[in-house]
Order: C-alpha cells, then sequence, then structure tokens
C-alpha cells in the first residue's frame, strides 16, 4: 500500500495547511514543464498528485487511514528489513543503453530505489541512463521498516563505456582505406599531387597517433 504521507515528506497527523504546503513546494519542483518532460520527474509528479488528492479532502483521507492502519497492523513489523536480491542485468553501459534492475524485500513496508522513487517490495524497472556522474550511475535501494526505524540499503554502480582510441583509429583507417581518385600524369611523365597522396599522408599520421598510444 502506497504510504501517501511518506510520498509528500510529512507525518500521518499533519494539518490541512502543512498538507497544501508540501503539495506546493514539491510539484513546483517535480513538474514536468520544469524538467524537459523526463520520465522520472512524470512519475513522481503523479504520485504527488496522487497523494494530494487522497489526503486534502477530509472523507477520502479518513478511508484511507484507516486502510494504512490495517495494512499496518497486518505487517510484521518486529522483523528486521532485508533485501533479498538486487540485480542489474549489466554494470557497464554507454549513454542511452537500456539497463533492466530487479529486486525483492523482506520485512519492509517502505522500499525506495534511488534515483526513482517508491517501489513495491519486489519488482523490475527498465531504463536508460542519459547522464553519467564521473563515469558512474548509483542506483540505491532502500528498504525499511518504519515502525522499527531501521533500513536496509544495497546499491549498484553502472559504469560508463566510452569508445576506446584504438575504435576511433580504426574507424578513421578504414575511412582513409577507401577508393581514392586515380593519378594523372604531366607530359613529362611526373604524377600530380592529388587526393591519394593527402590521403597516404593521413594515414601515416594515424598510424603514428595509434603507435604512440598503444606505446603509453
Amino acid at each position: 500500500m502506497k504510504d501517501y504521507y511518506y510520498f509528500l515528506g510529512i507525518s500521518n497527523d499533519a494539518s490541512e495547511e502543512d498538507i497544501k504546503k508540501a503539495y506546493r513546494k514539491l510539484s513546483l519542483k517535480y513538474h514536468p514543464d520544469k524538467n524537459e518532460n523526463d520520465a522520472f520527474f512524470t512519475d513522481r509528479f503523479r504520485e504527488i498528485q496522487e497523494a494530494y488528492e487522497t489526503l486534502s479532502d477530509k472523507n477520502s483521507r479518513y478511508s484511507y487511514d484507516q486502510n494504512l492502519e490495517g495494512h499496518q497492523k497486518s505487517f510484521r513489523y518486529t522483523v528486521t528489513p532485508s533485501i533479498k536480491t538486487f540485480s542489474a542485468n549489466k554494470i557497464h553501459a554507454k549513454k542511452g543503453e537500456e539497463i533492466i534492475i530487479t529486486w525483492q524485500t523482506q520485512n519492509a513496508d517502505v522500499v525506495k530505489v534511488l534515483p526513482f522513487g517508491l517501489e513495491k517490495s519486489y519488482g523490475e524497472r527498465i531504463f536508460k541512463i542519459t547522464e553519467f556522474k564521473d563515469g558512474k550511475f548509483q542506483i540505491l535501494l532502500h528498504a525499511t521498516n518504519s515502525l522499527l526505524h531501521k533500513t536496509a540499503v544495497q546499491g549498484i554502480t553502472i559504469t560508463e563505456v566510452f569508445e576506446s582510441n584504438t575504435e576511433k583509429f580504426k574507424d578513421k583507417a578504414e575511412e582513409l582505406f577507401k577508393s581514392q581518385p586515380r593519378t594523372t600524369t604531366n607530359p613529362t611523365g611526373q604524377p600530380k599531387i592529388t587526393r591519394l597522396v593527402i590521403g597516404i599522408v593521413m594515414l601515416i599520421v594515424a598510424l603514428y597517433f595509434l603507435v604512440k598510444n598503444f606505446g603509453h
């Protein structure tokens, strides 16, 4: 069951004014129009709206609180939360490459996968990394038992894969080896300077840097 109080960052006994203030603050922060319609912010904004619509209405808040209380009573609050599994299909990836993570937790009533937000106690998420920080993308799984105030945390680090210098020089060499226009000769039989000569010079330079790169 979703914890709407957790979504808004407020306590269960928050006043109507507290709920409004929290909603205004978070809706401005996560509004899709201010975040280039990023899927992450769109999902968070939807959750914030859902939480506000439920808690801002007295009748719906009362029903929600009753259901939340029943859910909490049936939960095993005396057992420390744990993470059974948390894995990714790859730990080395390029920008824009698809990543799949899966997880399963135990005895946790609040499960959060950062940077994505609240999730179910088990599940799968497919996403693409659009930006790395210092060549890395960190994913954290938080499994919390809110009554015991204990949290189990586990992380996965995806390392960015860059195009190697060898691949760059290989592409350059292949480009230079493409067919070049034939040379022509003048009446004395001497060849003119053509694109072929320029291509050979460029190939020599590329090979020089390739050898120099391997030397380091």
